[in-house]
């Protein structure tokens, strides 16, 4: 005989229901259909019994509440001639239940047996009018009561089921033919015949009682998701069911907070090998997941990831532990005694602590417990104060291929770190089947997609973007984030978000993505006001998987952020040349603090746009090389002025067009200055492992001081103009000497310097035109012929490449 089961959901209205019956009659063969209370029930029947126990008039309006649910049920299902017989059984047993109410309002006493007897009205009523209502349609039904069969002890609210007094009822109470039998779920008799339940989620363990016991070839279990899936969906959007999996691994996943399956169901339809088909009403169609003894998952080392929330950890700690036998069982019979269930344990190879994790709510009790236990050696010093901590998760990844294969703790614990989520606590079992982490509850939500992603449970990995400085730069990014998504999705399985946008008069966050095709509208019309301040609140508070930080700007307020973020696990791209040109202290502090908290400080475009000239020396250094000179022309826009600077054109207008094309800072005299090659410089010279301060690099001016001292950009170009016959002195100079002016940073046996140049046609640097860059690298393997880089230097477009490719390694890494 087949068992099924239907949960809350699936029995939660007339609608619902109807869809039940038609599952059962596809079935076409005998069968128990198992049914749990009308979804919400049963937390109504406990809130209710509360408020009677306090003495709280108000528990009479969810009782009304009650009733109305089950009459309104019954006349939505049945035909209005046979609706009589139904409602009358419903309402005597809602005055039953009413008089319980009555005694508990009366006495303000609250048993567990009374308890247990209210909430087994939930199954007792649903599965009377579900029946009943199979009756009216046409389909033969017998109503199984379970009482009658489903035998326990007295341990009201979590009985154990006496199984060789069960199955002998089972056997007997089944021997009638019937094309389907409609039995409640969760309620069960005692050895008197007082009602007594199987705890939370018994329906399912009803289920896999008489499935176990009639031989049934398999339990399919109904629900409202499409089988167990490789975590809560709720918390990653990118979870899918399992279509196959073993006991063992749905044990472990149901244990750790999987909702599909009561963790004891397993255990009867294991003994008997009775495959478990987890399937969802709403969409019979799904293939959903089996459960079985050879359940072969899907195909990854981690099956799937599951979390317990509100959990709290117990440390008991002290130097009086060492060696001292007994501490752990006086520790666990405390527990035991105050009937708190130890969920994780972990203890120290020094034997200087145990720790463990409990239920949220038991703590009081537990503490109580424990130091009434321990109270000697809390008042000697033996011990340490018992520690609390609260507001914790357990994430726990389940899958029976992780046994014997080398790493899966590794990659776990490397992913959560990248991510900035603190381990409290951790605990592996022998059999390799789970490895389970304490962690804030907070951070549930970024750890469960982050190991989702690492393990290749998900098909994509989502790379959270916020971006600060949107103009120029900033937007040819966004632009171009937005041509490459698809590519990178379909091709890369990266997921690339923008979840946060500002300049500087506003800023936009939204978690799920901000549209690009309308992104300036949105900002102007749904921005809120920008703060620096806020901005880093809501990043930080969002608490976002793989989140990268981008300044676009050339600002100091900004850059000063860095650490904050980084300290976040939030990595940081920039071309901001500011945070990297402070002192070398704070330089090397950005440095240790993305090392130590597993971020990536990446700012390739720092000094040549979208060249890969910092990854170039990074990949030198870190292979041994080591650099004896640099010689770079590094000014984009100084180089374009100077290629295109001569006798029939004005300096002031060769600058203007280079500040039309954005070859320039809005204020030009940042580049004129050279104070922007001698910061890019720097950046080589402490990239290449040296130590050197801005004001060690010697910078020579060319820019008469009356222009670079004018009081605006506007009267800083009419200063030009009045010293033109200078700038037309210094191309003549290099013009009669057959070279070329050029802008060159250099560092040479310890010392550095910029300034201008006149090259001639057999150096590298003489054919560079418009805006490109070069970079000659004299090292160690390259002692006589430089390694050379070259290439555009400035421009919005290259620019936002260097800064999209820096994000890919990020991705990538």
């Amino acid at each position: 005989m087949l068992v099924v089961k239907f949960g809350g959901t699936s029995v939660a209205s007339a609608k619902n229901i109807s869809l039940v019956k038609n599952i059962i009659v596809a079935k076409k063969q005998p069968l128990v259909a198992v049914v749990s209370a009308f979804g919400g029930i049963t937390n109504l029947l406990i809130e209710c019994s509360e408020l009677a126990a306090k003495g709280d008039e108000s528990y009479l309006k969810l009782l009304n509440q009650i009733e109305t649910r089950h009459i309104k049920t019954v006349q939505e299902l049945i035909a209005v001639k046979g609706q009589g017989k139904t409602l009358s059984k419903v309402k005597m047993l809602l005055n039953d239940l009413e008089d319980i109410y009555r005694g508990v309002f009366l006495i303000r006493e609250l048993s567990l047996k009374t308890q247990d007897r209210i909430v087994s009205f939930g199954e007792t009523l649903s599965s009377l009018i579900i029946n009943d209502y199979f009756n009216d349609a046409g389909l033969k039904s017998n109503w199984a009561d379970a009482r009658q069969f489903i035998k326990t002890d007295s341990n009201y609210s979590r009985a154990n089921v006496d199984f060789k007094k069960t199955s002998e009822e089972v056997k007997a109470y089944f021997k009638e033919k019937a094309d389907c039998w409609v039995c409640p779920g969760f309620v069960a008799s005692n050895k008197n015949n007082e009602t007594t339940t199987l705890g939370r989620g018994g329906s399912d363990y009803t289920a896999a009682i008489l499935a176990s016991i009639l031989k049934s070839k398999e339990l399919e279990i109904w629900t409202d998701v499409s089988g167990m899936m490789t975590a809560d969906p709720r918390l990653v959007s990118a979870a899918y069911a399992i279509k196959e999996i073993s006991y063992e691994e749905a044990m472990e996943l149901s244990h750790f907070g999987a909702k599909v399956i009561y963790p004891p169901t397993i255990q009867p339809v294991l003994e008997a090998n009775i495959p478990i088909h987890i399937k969802n009403t709403f969409k019979p169609e799904d293939y959903g997941t089996v459960i079985s003894n050879n359940g072969n998952g899907n195909g990854h080392i981690i099956k799937g990831l599951s979390c317990v929330q509100n959990i709290a950890l117990i440390n008991l700690s002290g130097s009086g532990m060492v060696g001292i036998p007994n501490f752990s069982h006086r520790l666990f019979k405390a527990l035991s005694a105050a009937k708190v269930n130890v969920i994780l344990i972990t203890q120290a190879s020094s034997e200087h602590s145990i720790c463990v994790g409990i239920d949220e709510r038991d703590c009081d009790i537990a503490r109580e417990s424990v130091e009434e236990e321990f109270e000697f050696e809390l008042s000697v010093h033996k011990i340490d104060a018992l520690e609390i901590e609260k507001q914790l998760s357990i994430v726990a990844l389940v899958g029976s291929n992780m046994k014997e294969q080398v790493g899966v703790s590794g990659n776990m614990f490397s992913t959560l770190s990248q991510n900035g989520v603190n381990i409290k606590a951790i605990a592996q079992g022998s059999s390799e089947k789970n490895i389970s982490v304490v962690i804030q509850a907070n951070e549930v939500r970024k750890a469960l997609n982050s190991l989702h992603e690492s393990f290749f449970l998900s098909d994509r990995k989502r790379i959270n973007l916020f971006m600060i400085g949107i103009g120029n730069v900033g937007g040819t990014l966004v632009e171009q984030i937005s041509k490459q998504k698809s590519y990178l999705l379909k091709h890369h399985h990266i997921d690339v978000k923008i979840v946060a946008l500002a300049n500087s008069k506003k800023m936009l966050f939204d978690e799920d993505g901000i549209s690009l095709k309308n992104w300036k509208e949105s900002l102007l019309e749904s921005g809120e006001k920008m703060t620096l301040n806020g901005f880093i609140e809501k990043a930080i508070d969002l608490n976002l998987r793989n989140s990268i930080f981008i300044d676009n700007t050339a600002n100091e307020d900004v850059a000063s952020i860095y650490n904050q973020l980084l300290k976040e696990s939030i990595s940081v791209v920039t071309p901001n040349k500011i945070a990297c040109t402070q002192s070398i202290e704070k330089y090397k502090e950005l440095k240790q603090t993305a090392l130590r908290y597993k971020a990536k400080f990446l700012f390739e475009t720092n000094v040549g746009a979208g060249l890969p000239v910092i990854n170039t020396l990074n990949d030198l250094i870190k292979s041994g090389d080591e650099i004896y000179k640099i010689e770079a022309v590094l000014s984009g826009s100084l180089n374009f002025i100077f290629n295109n600077f001569n006798e029939s054109t004005r300096f002031v207008d060769v600058v203007k067009e280079a500040m039309k094309q954005g070859f320039t800072e809005p204020d030009p005299r940042i580049d004129l200055s050279g104070v922007d090659v001698m910061r890019k410089i720097l950046i080589l010279i402490r990239e290449s492992g040296l130590e050197m301060e801005l004001s060690d690099i010697k910078g020579v001016p060319f820019i008469p001081k009356a222009c670079m001292d004018a009081p605006s950009v506007e009267e800083f170009l009419v200063s030009l103009k009045a010293h033109e016959a200078e700038f037309q002195k210094l191309y003549k100079k290099a013009a009669d000497e057959n070279k070329k002016i050029k802008y060159v940073a250099s560092f040479n046996k310890g010392k550095a310097e910029g300034g201008l140049r006149f090259v001639s046609p057999d150096h590298p640097f003489y054919n560079l035109e418009g805006k490109d860059n070069i970079v000659l690298f004299t090292t160690k393997r390259y002692p006589e012929q430089p390694l050379v880089i070259k290439g555009a230097g400035a421009g919005a477009e290259v620019t936002a490449m260097g800064i999209f490719a820096d994000i890919m390694r990020i991705a990538n890494g």
